[in-house]
């Protein structure tokens, strides 16, 4: 596989994951993860795992192991990825602004 296809490929996997993680439910506000604004990151490494960044509406988020688990579970059963990896941060600190416009309404924030 040449440089452009690998490239091709990394993306479609992307896509998938992102695809994927709109379906992993915030079990306290039954929102997608995605919506909330917990996903900060998707990265494809040469060995097809699965790098993602997100955070959590608190520190100490009672609920993380479920959210670690329903990604993992998600990503894991696209086709083509190898294995995944969380990475938590809190840099930035998340807020309600970085939620989408639907999560918003739904909370009625707006």
């Amino acid at each position: 596989m040449d440089k452009r296809e690998e490239k091709a490929n990394k993306d479609t996997l992307k896509k998938h994951v992102r695809e994927a993680l709109a379906r992993v439910i915030d079990p306290e506000l039954n929102i997608p993860i995605t919506d909330m604004g917990l996903v900060y990151g998707i990265d494809i490494r040469d060995d097809t795992t699965a790098v993602i960044t997100i955070t959590l509406t608190t520190i100490g988020c009672p609920l993380y192991e479920t959210i670690h688990e329903d990604i993992t579970r998600a990503v894991k059963a696209i086709p083509g990825i190898k294995d995944v990896e969380i990475d938590l941060t809190f840099d930035p600190p998340w807020h309600p602004e970085m939620m989408s416009d639907s999560a918003k309404a739904e909370l009625g924030l707006i």
